[in-house]
């Protein structure tokens, strides 16, 4: 067997796994799930949210500020906080390094051209609110081509690493088709209507209160459905962290396998870049401290609890976006880079060599 690495299967499941962590995910997820419904610039109490999830609330005022508004931004928090994580633990397993993401590696730059190239279209009729007006018709064109611009980006980047094995090398080619897709954005805006670029760059600061009832069940749908088609993935992504040769010597295709990963983490990544715009970090962030966290990888264990903190995660993002008390709403992408910054810092520190795990 050429070239093939004999690495312990220690390393894909190590131990020191522990169920109460997984316990205290799930009560963190409920917490702070029920506080971003109830925070904001009308601090709700805890009561009358249960009463409005229980349709026994007698203030009409609150009942529908909790379901009409926050719940719908709390799931889209869990929904986004989930798929960006998922997302990025299969990119860092597919090329086996530590910084790779749907952002870094160039994905969501690829959605943001898919949306550019329907929001800074000539005509009116394309603008952001009239494909809000369009309701799910318009929401599967913003997944349509979000999500076909992730994807023809990071095939460029798999066509790049048949011929590259180094990973910073690809992580580096990964970066500069980001920026040339960056560039075709930036000159499209600059011949487009001021409106349209009003429009666009909104959409850039990342929002979790822009998708309606009935975008969220699309959303909903397409993110169920990669979650779900990543669970299956996990016996190809441990055999993938023993190395490629190792992996086709089990009987892994690992053409079919990448092709499959890119399609979920396109869907992924797409979906939510579409909806809420480039949210970044959380995809790189959320996949290690899952591992430090739990002290594994195995993506048996991996995906399910990557799932768990990325919604976790999002969500304190979200609460921290609000300012509760004010009506000030920041972008919640400057809020994810504020968070998932020190946490990928401090894991580096921690762990000191994040090469073990891949």
């Amino acid at each position: 067997m050429k070239n093939a690495k004999t690495i312990s299967p220690s390393l894909v499941v190590q131990q020191g796994f522990n169920v109460k962590m997984i316990l205290f995910m799930i009560i963190a997820l409920i917490v702070l799930f029920l506080l971003d419904v109830a925070l904001g610039s009308v601090n709700i109490p805890l009561s009358e949210v249960l009463a409005s999830f229980l349709g026994s609330s007698d203030n009409e005022a609150f009942s529908s500020i909790i379901l009409k508004i926050r719940l719908p931004r709390a799931i889209t928090a869990i929904l986004a906080g989930s798929a960006l994580s998922v997302a990025g633990l299969q990119m860092q397993t597919l090329f086996r390094n530590p910084l790779a993401g749907p952002s870094v590696l160039g994905i969501t730059a690829g959605a943001s051209l898919g949306v550019a190239a329907v929001m800074l279209a000539t005509g009116s009729a394309t603008t952001a609110f009239a494909i809000r007006q369009l309701g799910i018709g318009g929401s599967w064109l913003i997944i349509l081509a979000s999500t076909i611009g992730a994807m023809l980006v990071l095939l460029i980047i798999l066509a790049i690493s048949f011929k590259i094995r180094d990973n910073v090398i690809m992580l580096i080619v990964g970066i500069m088709v980001a920026n040339i897709t960056i560039a075709v954005v930036s000159i499209w805006q600059y011949f487009s209507d001021p409106e349209q670029i009003q429009e666009y760059i909104l959409w850039t600061f990342g929002s979790l209160g822009g998708v309606t009832n009935e975008q969220l069940k699309v959303l909903a749908l397409i993110i169920g459905f990669g979650i779900l088609m990543t669970f299956f993935t996990s016996k190809s992504l441990n055999a993938l962290l023993l190395g490629e040769d190792y992996a086709e010597s089990m009987g892994l295709n690992i053409r079919w396998t990448r092709i499959g990963i890119i399609a979920i983490t396109s869907v992924l990544a797409g979906a939510i870049t579409g909806f809420c715009g480039p949210i970044g970090f959380i995809g790189i962030a959320v996949p290690h401290l899952t591992r430090s966290a739990l002290n594994t990888s195995d993506h048996k264990i991996l995906i399910p609890a990557t799932v768990l903190v990325g919604a976790i995660l999002m969500l304190f993002c979200d609460l921290l976006a609000k300012v509760p008390g004010s009506q000030t709403v920041l972008p919640v992408n400057a809020i994810t880079a504020l968070v998932g910054s020190p946490v990928v810092i401090w894991i580096i520190l921690k762990r000191k060599n994040l090469k073990k795990s891949f």
